[in-house]
């Protein structure tokens, strides 16, 4: 049994990642670490999870997890990766963003490319049940040669944007981003916060990758809304388009046309979000037990999705197309304040 441990409590996504344990058959919720010891007692409590650190370094010491989630703002994420390899942590779930910027995203690339540790990060909407349907339905040749894609999320880039980019890999397996075109408008988001989500409060992005298919993504008050409401988080989306048909998943919905046949249905997030939670969770066991098996949310992909975002930003900033990989500019989140404030 894999012994796991989440770092961070605040907010509902601890919960769900705690909540997952009920569906996860590998592995069990041992230790938790945050700073504060009333939120860490009360989360312990009601998860039933034995051992409390209010230092995740005490914890990887004492404790050794095999696989520990982290919950925190992605301004530690790169001295908590540290400590985790330094410690001999075997793998690591992150939250996204992975990165807020160009400095903090070429220090952890440069960290990834000799980590023992595993890393991958928690979007799991990978593995939503219906997503997952789909994602195998294009794989498998079903809408034929693929065309074009179309992601969206209802928040900003850093909230929502790479959960959008990775669906987009996800329908689109195994090609890389080879250019970006971007725009960018909003300050509201890169006002300082505890969060340290900092982006532009929209985004669009047309994505060349090197199988000759394009990609848009739009994130913010520039992606369509699917549900009525003022709930700006409900919004994610993908629809993909090949020579035979198309599919179209939403957070409450998915829809496909293949062959002139058309089906639609609809799911329940929550109910799709905990086992997609676990289904998460076991897949990354499957790759500390074997190296072959790795994570399809793993840290190399996650880095190519956050190159996009960032490519955006420059884009938009020069006003001009960028080719990828790049290396981002110095400061991208201090000049777009500057721009856009």
């Amino acid at each position: 049994m894999i012994k796991c441990a989440i770092i961070g409590v605040g907010g509902g996504r601890a919960r769900g990642l705690a909540e997952a344990y009920g569906h996860v058959t590998r592995g069990r919720l041992a230790a938790v670490s945050t700073r504060r010891r009333d939120r860490l007692d009360a989360f312990a409590a009601e998860f039933g999870v034995p051992a409390r650190y209010t230092d995740y370094r005490e914890m990887f010491e004492r404790e050794k997890p095999d696989l520990v989630h982290v919950n925190t703002p992605p301004s530690v994420r790169l001295e908590i990766f540290e400590s985790a390899e330094s410690a001999g942590v075997p793998g690591v779930l992150v939250e996204k963003p992975l990165a807020i910027q160009g400095e903090d995203f070429l220090a952890i690339q440069a960290f990834a490319r000799s980590a023992r540790v595993k890393i991958a990060v928690n979007h799991q909407l990978h593995f939503h049940p219906r997503r997952g349907r789909l994602q195998q339905q294009v794989r498998d040749g079903a809408i034929g040669n693929l065309r074009f894609i179309e992601a969206s999320a209802g928040m900003n880039p850093a909230y929502q944007g790479t959960h959008a980019l990775q669906a987009i890999g996800a329908f689109n397996p195994g090609a890389a981003p080879v250019a970006v075109f971007g725009q960018v408008s909003g300050a509201d988001g890169l006002a300082e916060t505890t969060r340290h989500h900092y982006a532009p409060d929209e985004c669009t992005g047309i994505i060349d990758y090197d199988n000759g298919v394009s990609a848009l993504l739009r994130c913010g008050a520039v992606a369509p809304r699917v549900i009525p409401g003022d709930s700006v988080n409900v919004h994610k989306r993908i629809a993909v388009y090949g020579d035979r048909g198309f599919v179209h998943w939403t957070m409450h919905d998915w829809e496909s046309r293949i062959d002139d046949v058309y089906e639609r249905g609809e799911h329940v997030y929550a109910e799709e979000d905990i086992l997609g939670q676990a289904a998460m969770t076991e897949a990354m066991i499957d790759w500390l037990e074997d190296d072959a098996a790795v994570h399809p949310l793993n840290i190399v992909s996650a880095l190519s999705d956050f190159s996009v975002i960032l490519g955006i930003y420059e884009s938009a900033l020069n006003r001009a197309v960028v080719s990828l990989p790049f290396t981002p500019s110095p400061d991208l989140v201090g000049k777009l304040r500057a721009t856009l404030g």
